[in-house]
């Protein structure tokens, strides 16, 4: 379905009938904003020239409560450190991607041997930290040895976003986000390194334009969709590559895999994704591999789901690479297998419209003007009245109403939204910061809201 464009929906409004009391004179259409034109909130600098040093104490500072968007600015240097991420809203942004590196050793088996409050990953999110965005920097597990588990990315927040970065480790498990219920990640542009299973979303992900680079001769990407048949995990336009003898997939509960336009090294052997059956070495199996099996059989009740389009291996193609999409339940041309259809529509990440205005009333002395869905206010905007009096703003930041407060005696004629210097951009995690369109509807009724399609 085709979506309103900005133009579309501000030549709407300019054409709907005005309110008595408040009327909209000059409808304000603000663009896209790219990331570098929002200030941060808080900037970390190893130098001591920002607010904090280290970027544990950074992400630290910023309340579980909090309901905004909150830039977190890490200027160029090396942070040998954990961060642990419990505030939803965070975005930790670097300065540029090969200038910043958070990097830390840490094998899980120490990890479980000395237990800390930071998380046996670099970067930890805690199942309150919703909404996660990580962009323009390189994050590190540093243990260096190739095979046991040495996280970089430790998640069970939902809608966690990696964008531009480079996310590395010698070890298994890499990029682990494991929402007990399943969770929703998406990950752009981004080169991703490790050992067995080391990009293993449990729930639904999406990854695109990305390079992933595996370090044994084991599964690169494994996925967790128990419970729940529509979960699936997306890989469009990535390039494969590992040492010799790496295969590209394998499970232990009910997984769905997509594979879409993506490009395979020479060095991956002929063996399609599969179930992991117990022992790993084919040899007799004892008590406990039997055991274990069983136990695992309750969770793989969807058989073997993994799908193909337009892949190829440098050096050949393998039979079961072959385009297959026609063998999935649902019938699906390429084109529509997108981060919105990952997300079964309930999240689109790659979704460029901002947050659009759906009314504006009068109470009490006060302007409320109340948006689509909840945003960020960034500086002080306000209204522009009649007779170039303003209304300041006053409160509601991080939800989806905001209030203005009107000057005594004042016209009650709204002419235009001032942003007065600042932003008003949504608060939900997404690939692109979107900035809220300013045109003012008179009756929310009378026009259509803007589609995310």
């Amino acid at each position: 379905m085709n979506r309103p464009t900005i133009e579309h929906v501000r030549m709407t409004l300019m054409k709907r009938s005005f309110l008595t009391g408040i009327a909209l004179v000059t409808a304000i259409v603000q663009p896209i904003l790219a990331a570098e034109t929002i200030k941060p909130d808080i900037t970390v600098a190893t130098d001591g020239s920002g607010d904090f040093k280290t970027v544990q104490a950074a992400v630290q500072s910023i309340r579980t409560t909090n309901r905004e968007r909150v830039v977190v600015m890490v200027k160029d240097g090396t942070y040998r450190e954990k961060v642990r991420v419990d505030a939803p809203f965070v975005t930790l942004r670097g300065e540029s991607r090969a200038g910043v590196r958070i990097e830390f050793p840490q094998l899980n088996e120490d990890f479980a041997k000395k237990p800390d409050d930071i998380g046996r990953a670099v970067i930890n999110l805690s199942d309150t930290a919703n909404d996660f965005v990580l962009e323009n920097l390189t994050a590190e597990n540093t243990a260096g040895q190739i095979g046991p588990h040495a996280f970089t990315v430790y998640g069970k927040a939902d809608r966690t976003v990696i964008l531009d970065c480079d996310v590395l480790s010698h070890g298994a498990d890499t990029v682990s986000l494991w929402r007990s219920d399943g969770g929703h990640y998406y990950h752009a542009r981004c080169n991703f390194r490790g050992s067995v299973d080391f990009i293993c979303p449990r729930g639904w992900c999406y990854i695109t334009d990305s390079t992933i680079y595996e370090m044994k001769a084991t599964a690169a990407v494994w996925h967790d969709g128990v419970r729940d048949s529509n979960k699936k995990f997306v890989m469009r336009n990535c390039t494969f590559d590992g040492t010799n003898g790496w295969n590209l997939a394998r499970h232990h509960h009910d997984a769905q895999f997509f594979f879409l336009d993506c490009k395979f090294s020479k060095t991956m052997i002929d063996r399609a994704p599969f179930r992991v059956i117990y022992p790993l070495n084919n040899s007799t199996p004892s008590e406990a591999d039997i055991k274990r099996n069983k136990e695992l059989d309750s969770s793989n009740i969807w058989g073997e789901r993994s799908y193909f389009w337009n892949c190829h291996r440098e050096g050949g193609d393998y039979m079961w690479h072959t385009n297959n999409l026609s063998t999935a339940t649902h019938v699906f041309k390429p084109a529509q297998i997108t981060a919105l259809w990952t997300f079964d529509g309930k999240w689109n990440p790659e979704n460029k419209t901002g947050p659009y205005i759906r009314g504006i009333t009068l109470q009490d002395g006060a302007v409320m003007v109340t948006f689509s869905e909840n945003v960020t206010v960034k500086g002080k905007p306000r209204l522009k009245l009649r007779n170039d009096q303003f209304a300041d703003y006053s409160s509601g930041s991080g939800t989806s109403a905001f209030v203005f407060n009107l000057p005594k005696d004042s016209a009650s004629e709204v002419v235009a939204m001032d942003l007065n210097g600042g932003a008003i951009i949504a608060c939900e995690a997404a690939a692109t910061i979107r900035a809220a369109i300013l045109a003012v509807p008179i009756k929310e009724e009378e026009v259509p809201a803007p589609r995310a399609y």
